[in-house]
């Protein structure tokens, strides 16, 4: 049962932040990851408890494949690079 690795960026330091995703893409794909939503355009209908600001969404055979790539060696000195560059808030969520 597929899984998502979902982010909200606002992105500080596009510059910057454009050598992240060069660098993270590859590491979700080793980890089956499938980007389903990078950016574009939204129409957000309701924000009562959250605005959105660019949504990413990652799509992972299962849970444990994408908690397997937020949490491995590969992507620990890449997340830096967006938290540095970026205010995000990141979650997994199961496809159910």
């Amino acid at each position: 049962m597929s899984a998502f690795v979902v982010v909200d960026t606002k992105i500080n330091n596009p510059e910057a932040y454009e050598e992240y995703k060069k660098l993270a893409k590859p590491i979700a794909e080793k980890y089956g990851g499938v980007y389903r939503v990078r950016g574009g355009t939204m129409d957000v209908r309701e924000t009562g408890l959250w605005t959105p600001t660019r949504v990413v969404i990652i799509e992972f055979p299962d849970f444990q494949s994408a908690q397997a790539f937020v949490d491995s060696k590969e992507y620990a000195p890449v997340r830096p690079l967006r938290l540095k560059n970026a205010e995000c808030t990141l979650f997994i969520v199961d496809g159910g």
